[in-house]
């Protein structure tokens, strides 16, 4: 699914890097930024759960009215487990889902199946002549492609590091910039027009970014700017 944001012209936009747990360090970080929920917009790169303490109450912010998130390929091990068990069980214990154990599972299995219906694989935000994207891994080259049929893409929509791999700096067509999260990175790093925002949050020389969207857009490299 991708969902389109028109432009909030009642407040500001913030963007976070995946949170994996760690609620204190987001509602700090948004106290600090001086977030207002009843008229900004927190946009996050997913990977809401797993590693941290208090995942299940990161869940919880795909209920709120403030919060859009995209699905990461934690919320998706997570799920498989609950649904199928036996190796993907083994698999989301081995990648940090063993806080499961610390709430009644039976209602995390609840929630997050209630969570999969506002975590879509791609969100895409308009800010008035800019278009941003937002995925959890890596987009398609071309943006566009994802108009039709995102499902094709969601092994690389949740899991994809190809283009870090190869330091790919082409650009994405059909988008100003696309943000995203997954691979951990000292800093925010752009290659072409994407954006990587996960630093770690969860690691002890690590950190939550959080980014207005229209410093997102000031930085944005200025040869692809303008091309969507």
């Amino acid at each position: 699914m991708l969902v389109t944001h028109e432009t909030n012209r009642n407040g500001r936009d913030w963007v976070a890097g995946d949170i994996h747990g760690q609620y204190d360090t987001l509602f700090d970080a948004l106290t600090q930024a001086g977030f207002d929920s009843k008229h900004d917009r927190l946009f996050q790169v997913g990977d809401l759960i797993d590693r941290g303490r208090d995942s299940f109450k990161c869940l919880s912010l795909a209920f709120e009215p403030w919060f859009f998130g995209v699905l990461g390929n934690h919320e998706q091990l997570a799920l498989d487990a609950f649904r199928t068990g036996g190796s993907a069980w083994e698999l989301w214990m081995l990648n940090g889902g063993k806080w499961v154990y610390s709430e009644n599972p039976n209602e995390v299995a609840a929630v997050l199946e209630k969570a999969m219906k506002h975590l879509p694989l791609v969100r895409e935000i308009n800010a008035g002549r800019y278009r941003v994207g937002m995925v959890h891994a890596e987009p398609p080259q071309d943006w566009l492609r994802l108009k039709d049929d995102v499902d094709v893409y969601r092994e690389t929509l949740t899991w994809g590091r190809k283009r870090y791999e190869a330091q790919d700096n082409r650009v994405v067509s059909g988008i100003n910039a696309v943000v995203v999260g997954h691979t951990i990175v000292k800093a925010p790093i752009w290659l072409g027009n994407v954006l990587y925002l996960d630093t770690g949050a969860f690691m002890k020389d690590g950190y939550l970014t959080l980014v207005p969207l229209d410093e997102i857009i000031a930085m944005t490299p200025s040869d692809f700017s303008d091309r969507s």
